[in-house]
C-alpha cells in the first residue's frame, strides 16, 4: 500500500488530547513495540497477508539463504512497516479535528474551478520519508461555474425567439452597432440605479446614443465646414498597397482654418483656432537675414507673447462686459479692477478719471511698468500695512495697487486687532481661469517674461486646493446649457481641463504629448465628440509637425516611403487610427457618408484603412445614390470595386441573388460570384431546364479561373455540353443510319467517360441536403445525364455508379432495362 493513501479514522466521541504526551506514555508505547517484535520472533505462524503481498521480501531472503520470516521480523524491527507506523502515529499524535481527505482521482493536471473542480487535491511531494504529508483542506468551488453546452438548458432552444433571454442567454450582451446604435436587454442604467424591470426579458431593445452634445444639425454643419476646407488642402493618392490614402499639405494650419470663421464669431471653436494661430503658426519676423539666432529667438518670443495677449484680451472681453453689466452698483474702483482683469487699460484709465482719482489713472497708464515702478507700488502697500491704514482703504483699490505692483496672489492685510484688523485678499478670487491666467500673463510676471513663465506661475497657483484660484474648468461645465431635447452626460469626478488651457500647456511644456490633451471632455459636453481633437491632431502632428502621440512607433529602418514634402513617414500610431475611427462614427451617425470616408482615409495602416472604408460602404450600401458615388469615386479616389462589393453584400442580404452575382463580377470578386452562382443560381437554372442561362452564368469565368472551378462551374458547363451534344449525336446517327467516323467516335468516347464522372461529382457540388433546390437539381441532372447517355452508349454507365449518385428508382430501372437490352442485341449480333 502507498503511504499517501492511508486513512486514519478518528473516534468522534473522544475528546481532544493535549499537544504533547507525558514521558510515561512514551515508555509504554516503546514497551508495546518491543513486546510485539519478540512475539513475532518466537511465533512460527506465517507472516501476515499485507507482508507477503510485498514481492521483494521473501525472494530476496531466499537468494541470500536466510529464513524469510526472520528477515521480515528484522525488517519490522529496524524499518517500521506502514501499518505499524500509522498505528504508532495515531497513538502518539494528538487528536485533531476531522479533515476531509481527497481522493487522488480528483488530482488532474489541468483541472479548473470553473468546471466544478474546486475541491481538487494538488500534487504533493515530501522531502523525506520522515516527514508526513498533511491532508489538503477542503476548498469549496466558486459560486459561478461554467456549464458545459451539453448540460445547458439553452441547448436545442437557440432558435426560440419568443424568449430572447433564453435564446441568447449564453452569447448575447450589450453591443454597439452602426451610428451609435446600442442593442441591449432591459433598461440602460448606471451601476447604482434601481430598476423595477429585469434584464431577463424577451424584448430586445435598440437605442441610439447621441455622440454629440447640443443640436445634431449644428454639429454636422460645423464638421462639414471644417472637413470641406480640409479636403481642399489634402492630396489623395494610392499608397504602396494600392489603397487610397489622404495626405494633408503643410499649408493646412490654424490660420487657414480661421478663414472659415468670421471676425464676429466668438464661439469656442473660433477661439480655439485663434489660440492655435497665436501659439503655433509661423510669425513673420521681418528681420534682415544677417540677424543672429539669439535676436531672432528673442523677437519671436516677444511677438508670440503679444499675439497670445491679444487673443486672451479678446477671449475674456465678453465675460468682463457681462460682469460690468450684471452689477451696475459697483463703485468706480471695482469697475477699474474688472477692466484690468480683461487688460482693457484705456477704459480703466477713463473710468478712474471719471471717478475723480487721477493718480490711479496715471499709474494704470504706465502698465506694464518696469521693476522700479512695481517695487514702488509694493512699498506703498507695505507702508499701509505697517501703519495699519489698509483697513481704511477700499479692497478694490488695494487690488489695483497689488496688480500694478505685480502681486496676483494673496494680498496680506495688517495684523492689527479690533478696528485696525484688515483681512487678507485673494486678488484672483471669483475670476474664471482665463482672467486668472491673464493676471499672471499681464501683471504677475515681468514684461520680458515668456509665456512659459506665465503659464507655470498660474499652474502653481491653482493646483493647491486652498488657493482660491479657479482651475481650468471647461466652459461647458462653467456655464452648462440644459437642453431638454438632448440627453446630458454627467461630468466625471475629475474632469479634463479646458481645451484652451491644454493648448497653452502643449506650447509651454515640451514633454506634453497629444495623448494627454486630445480628450473630448476638454472641448465639448459630450465624451464621444472627437471632431475638434481630430482636427487638432492633423494640424499639430501631420502638418506643423509640432507634437505627436506617445504611442507612435519608430519608423522602419528600411522604409523608403516619403510624404508630400519629401520627409520620411513616421511609424504607426494606434491612437491616431482610433481617433479617426471615432470621428468617422460620429459623422456616420449624422448620415455624412462621404465625410466619414474622408476621415477614414487618414488611417495610417493600409489594411485597417481598407477594412474600415469597406465596412462603412457596406453599412450605407442602400443609400449610395449616383451623387454619393460620384463624390466617393471622384473626390476621394475610392475604387469603384469597393462600392460594387458593398452593393453586392446589400443585394444578397435583400434577397436579390442575381444582382449580387452581377455586382460581385463587376467588383472583380470572381470567387464570391462563382460560389454564389453554384450554390444559389445554378440549381434554379437546372430545375427550370434553362441550359442557356446555365451556360451564361459560368462562361464569364473562362479568363478568371477560381480554385474550386473543377468542382463548380466546370461541372455545370460539362453538363450543358453533354445535354446539348449527346442528343445531336443521337439524331445524327438516327437520321443517316451510319457508323460514327473517327472524330465522332472519339467525341463519343470522351462523353461516355466524362458523364459518369459528372454523375459521381454532382453530390459534392450540390452538397446542401437541407436545401430542397439542391436535392431537386441533383436528381434532375443525374436523371438527364443517365437518360441521354443510355440513348447513345447504354453500357457506359454501371448500375453501381447510378446507385452511388443517389438517383431515383425510375432512372435506375430505365438504366437497367437499357443496359440489358443493349447486351441482348450484342449477343444476337454475335450469334
Amino acid at each position: 500500500m502507498v503511504e499517501d493513501e492511508l486513512e486514519v479514522s478518528v473516534p468522534a466521541n473522544k475528546e481532544r488530547r493535549s499537544s504533547r504526551l507525558s514521558s510515561s506514555d512514551e515508555e509504554e508505547n516503546a514497551h508495546k513495540v518491543k513486546s510485539t517484535i519478540q512475539s513475532a520472533v518466537s511465533s512460527k505462524s506465517p507472516p501476515p497477508a499485507h507482508l507477503t503481498s510485498n514481492p521483494t521480501i521473501i525472494p530476496r531472503a531466499r537468494e541470500m539463504g536466510l529464513d524469510p520470516q526472520k528477515v521480515h521480523v528484522m525488517q519490522a524491527a529496524f524499518f517500521r512497516v506502514p501499518e505499524e507506523e500509522a498505528a504508532i502515529k495515531a497513538t502518539t499524535q494528538p487528536m485533531s479535528r476531522k479533515t476531509l481527505y481527497m481522493s487522488s482521482a480528483l488530482n488532474r493536471k489541468h483541472s479548473r474551478d470553473s468546471e466544478g473542480e474546486g475541491i481538487r487535491a494538488e500534487s504533493r511531494q515530501r522531502a523525506s520519508f520522515a516527514q508526513d504529508i498533511q491532508p489538503t483542506p477542503y476548498r469549496p468551488s466558486r459560486k459561478y461555474a461554467r456549464v458545459e453546452s451539453s448540460e445547458s438548458a439553452v441547448t436545442g432552444n437557440e432558435a426560440c425567439f419568443v424568449d430572447a433571454g433564453l435564446a441568447m442567454g449564453r452569447s448575447f450582451r450589450v453591443g454597439w452597432g452602426p451610428g451609435g446604435t446600442l442593442v441591449h436587454l432591459g433598461e440602460l442604467c448606471g451601476p447604482h440605479t434601481k430598476l423595477k424591470t429585469s434584464a431577463n426579458s424577451s424584448v430586445i431593445k435598440k437605442s441610439v446614443v447621441p455622440l454629440v452634445a447640443g443640436s445634431l444639425d449644428e454639429a454636422s454643419e460645423l464638421s462639414l465646414k471644417l472637413l470641406s476646407h480640409h479636403l481642399k488642402n489634402t492630396r489623395i493618392e494610392p499608397d504602396a498597397d494600392d489603397v487610397p490614402c489622404a495626405r494633408p499639405y503643410r499649408t493646412l494650419s490654424f490660420s487657414s482654418f480661421l478663414t472659415q470663421f468670421p471676425p464676429t464669431d466668438h464661439t469656442f471653436e473660433a477661439n480655439l483656432f485663434r489660440l492655435g494661430h497665436a501659439l503655433f503658426d509661423a510669425i513673420p519676423l521681418r528681420l534682415p537675414e544677417s540677424t543672429s539666432v539669439d535676436i531672432r529667438s528673442r523677437v519671436d518670443l516677444l511677438r508670440r507673447k503679444a499675439a497670445l495677449s491679444r487673443w486672451l484680451k479678446a477671449a475674456v472681453a465678453s465675460s468682463v462686459d457681462a460682469q460690468l453689466r450684471d452689477d451696475p452698483s459697483t463703485d468706480w474702483a471695482g469697475m477699474v479692477f474688472t477692466l484690468l482683469t480683461g487688460y482693457q487699460i484705456e477704459k480703466a484709465c477713463e473710468t478712474a478719471m471719471d471717478g475723480g482719482n487721477f493718480k490711479i489713472a496715471s499709474l494704470i497708464s504706465q502698465t506694464p511698468g518696469d521693476a522700479d515702478f512695481r517695487q514702488d507700488l509694493q512699498n506703498q502697500l507695505q507702508v499701509w500695512r505697517d501703519e495699519r491704514a489698509d483697513m481704511h482703504i477700499g479692497e478694490n483699490i488695494r487690488k489695483i495697487y497689488s496688480l500694478l505692483g505685480g502681486n496676483v496672489h494673496l494680498l496680506p492685510g495688517s495684523k492689527g486687532s479690533g478696528l485696525e484688523q484688515c483681512r487678507d485678499i485673494n486678488v484672483a478670487e471669483d475670476l474664471d481661469w482665463r482672467r486668472a491666467f491673464g493676471l499672471h500673463l499681464w501683471f504677475g510676471e515681468p514684461m520680458d517674461a515668456s509665456i512659459v513663465d506665465a503659464f507655470r506661475s498660474y499652474d502653481n497657483a491653482w493646483k493647491p486646493s486652498t488657493s482660491g484660484v479657479s482651475p481650468p474648468i471647461p466652459s461647458h461645465l462653467e456655464r452648462p446649457v440644459r437642453d431638454q431635447s438632448r440627453p446630458s452626460w454627467k461630468a466625471p469626478p475629475y474632469p479634463a481641463p479646458d481645451g484652451l488651457y491644454s493648448l497653452i500647456k502643449l506650447f509651454a511644456d515640451p514633454a506634453c504629448s497629444l495623448s494627454t490633451i486630445l480628450v473630448p471632455w476638454s472641448f465639448c459636453a459630450s465624451p464621444a465628440d472627437y471632431s475638434l481633437p481630430w482636427h487638432l491632431y492633423i494640424i499639430l502632428s501631420r502638418c506643423l509637425r509640432i507634437r505627436d502621440f506617445a504611442d507612435r512607433a519608430p519608423p522602419p529602418q528600411s522604409g523608403s516611403d516619403e510624404d508630400i514634402d519629401g520627409a520620411q513617414v513616421e511609424g504607426h500610431s494606434p491612437s491616431a487610427d482610433l481617433l479617426a475611427n471615432n470621428y468617422a462614427t460620429q459623422l456616420e451617425q449624422a448620415g455624412m457618408v462621404q465625410e466619414a470616408a474622408f476621415v477614414l482615409l487618414h488611417i495610417e495602416g493600409p489594411a485597417g484603412r481598407r477594412k474600415a472604408i469597406k465596412e462603412l460602404l457596406t453599412r450605407f450600401a442602400a443609400s449610395l445614390d449616383d451623387w454619393t458615388v460620384r463624390g466617393l469615386v471622384g473626390s476621394l479616389k475610392i475604387p469603384m470595386a469597393w462600392l460594387n462589393e458593398a452593393k453586392a453584400i446589400h443585394a444578397l442580404y435583400s434577397g436579390d441573388v442575381f444582382e449580387a452575382y452581377e455586382l460581385y463580377l463587376a467588383a472583380g470578386l470572381y470567387v464570391a460570384a462563382h460560389d454564389l452562382a453554384v450554390q444559389e443560381l445554378a440549381p434554379d437554372a437546372v430545375i427550370r431546364q434553362d441550359l442557356t442561362l446555365l451556360k451564361e452564368l459560368f462562361s464569364r469565368f473562362h479568363s478568371h479561373r477560381v480554385d474550386t472551378w473543377d468542382k463548380g462551374g466546370e461541372v455545370f458547363l460539362d453538363y450543358v455540353h453533354a445535354m446539348t451534344r449527346l442528343p445531336e449525336l443521337r439524331e445524327h446517327f438516327a437520321e443517316h443510319n451510319t457508323v460514327p467516323d473517327a472524330a465522332e467516335a472519339t467525341e463519343l468516347e470522351d462523353l461516355a467517360r466524362r458523364v459518369p464522372q459528372l454523375i459521381g461529382i454532382l453530390p459534392d457540388v450540390l452538397r446542401d441536403r437541407s436545401d430542397p433546390r439542391h436535392n431537386a437539381a441533383l436528381a434532375e441532372m443525374s436523371a438527364n445525364l443517365t437518360h441521354q447517355l443510355d440513348q447513345v452508349k447504354p453500357l457506359a454507365l454501371q448500375p453501381s455508379q447510378i446507385r452511388a449518385a443517389g438517383v431515383n428508382e425510375s432512372t435506375r430501372l430505365r438504366n437497367i432495362q437499357t443496359s440489358a437490352y443493349e447486351k441482348f442485341l450484342r449477343s444476337v449480333a454475335v450469334a
